[in-house]
């Protein structure tokens, strides 16, 4: 007698709708590279000091931070897709304003505004990915979404550079151009019906912030979103540049070139963790991710010559890459595919602003009264700090999760 051979397992696919969405990303972040060597400049046009051109970079995320929770509310009241949609052309009318800007303030108003839609978008993107991926596979969703928006950040600036060279007002009128593309990919091949729940299923209540607190990896995630913010969204961007041209040398490509291989890092770090997140657990990767780019960003602090830093930056950016997909996911997991967490969502993602936000002023200050190596030091304990309420939280990789695939 002969046993029977099981019947393979199918691979879990990501679905066409996911794949819309991380199109998306990459026309987005394309889009916001291509003002960012440029929007400083541009804000000097005007006669203002250096102080006054970092506000306006400021002013963005500063709105961000201050609209998420109205941005949450709205998720609930209207639904992901109209306020990912809104927000896109929130952003798209905004920065198409900003070209045609005719003073300093009026510069300032039209790209703090951007910020509102930029919020709308982010969290309706995540609560969208929530809905849409399979818990099977969350990291690896997770991972494809996050490298769309690393490749885009990373090639837009290159062509944003060019365009500069057409005029400054230019690259804000292609990023508007960018955003209304991403909004018509959205419109035309993510309907409704795909975020309808099933007609037999129970109808759950929207998951509030309070809610989520209950939640241990909630709460966990709240505190490692803020260190990540204040560290790779913040001070990496802020103060590199500036610890580059003290340290290592003033031509304008090293810190170029630290940055993009940091990215680099990222890559592979995103790549990994979102594929074994979804099988390993969430936890492991979440730790270890904030342990080792804490540790190589205190190290950072004292490098002395390019290929030691070059070093650096790639084992924090692994690092950091293996940090962002799963504590994505993780999040999902809390929240589950049934249910609405616009609310939930939006404070984890103000974590994140707020440390972006906070992270650059307080290590610009700590260079300032004390050395780059203080500010590099207090930027990785606070992300070795944030292991601490992971390491005390649960897993929240499903166990169906892993048994299915």
């Amino acid at each position: 007698m002969t046993t029977p051979t099981p019947a393979p397992v199918e691979r879990v696919r990501i679905p066409r709708e996911i794949w819309v969405l991380v199109a998306s990303a990459f026309v987005i972040a394309l889009g916001f590279g291509l003002i960012t060597p440029v929007l400083p400049q541009f804000a000097q046009s005007f006669g203002v000091g250096a102080t006054a051109s970092a506000v306006v970079v400021s002013v963005f995320a500063f709105f961000r931070l201050v609209f998420a929770p109205a941005g949450g509310a709205l998720i609930v009241r209207l639904g992901e897709r109209p306020i990912y949609l809104a927000g896109l052309l929130i952003v798209a009318a905004s920065t198409a304003a900003t070209a045609f800007a005719h003073s300093y303030w009026q510069l300032v108003v039209f790209r703090g505004l951007g910020g509102i839609g930029s919020v709308m978008f982010t969290v309706s993107a995540t609560a969208l990915m929530v809905r849409l991926a399979p818990p099977s596979i969350r990291g690896r969703v997770s991972s494809a979404y996050g490298s769309a928006f690393l490749i885009g950040g990373i090639g837009g600036p290159a062509v944003g550079g060019a365009l500069g060279g057409l005029g400054l007002r230019v690259p804000f009128l292609a990023y508007a151009a960018a955003l209304v593309l991403a909004a018509a990919l959205v419109a035309i091949f993510i309907n409704g019906h795909a975020l309808r729940p099933a007609p037999d299923a129970p109808v759950l209540p929207v998951m509030t912030a309070r809610e989520g607190w209950q939640d241990s990896a909630f709460r966990a995630g709240l505190v490692s979103g803020f260190a990540n913010g204040w560290a790779n969204f913040g001070v990496r961007n802020a103060i590199i540049p500036l610890f580059v041209a003290a340290n290592i040398g003033k031509e304008p490509w090293l810190a170029g070139a630290v940055l993009a291989i940091y990215a680099g890092g990222n890559a592979i770090g995103m790549n990994v963790a979102g594929r074994l997140s979804d099988t390993v657990g969430r936890r492991p990767f979440i730790i270890g991710g904030l342990a080792v780019a804490g540790v190589a960003t205190i190290a950072t602090g004292f490098a002395t010559t390019f290929p030691v830093l070059v070093a650096l930056s790639i084992v924090a950016g692994i690092g950091s890459g293996a940090l962002n997909p799963s504590q994505q996911a993780s999040m999902a997991d809390v929240i589950g595919r049934d249910r609405n967490g616009g609310p939930a969502l939006a404070a984890f993602q103000m974590s994140a602003d707020a440390g972006a936000i906070i992270g650059p002023i307080i290590a610009g200050a700590l260079v300032d009264s004390g050395s780059f190596a203080l500010a590099f030091a207090v930027t990785g304990l606070l992300s070795l700090l944030a292991t601490i309420p992971w390491s005390r939280a649960r897993e929240t990789l499903p166990r169906e999760a892993v048994l299915s695939r």
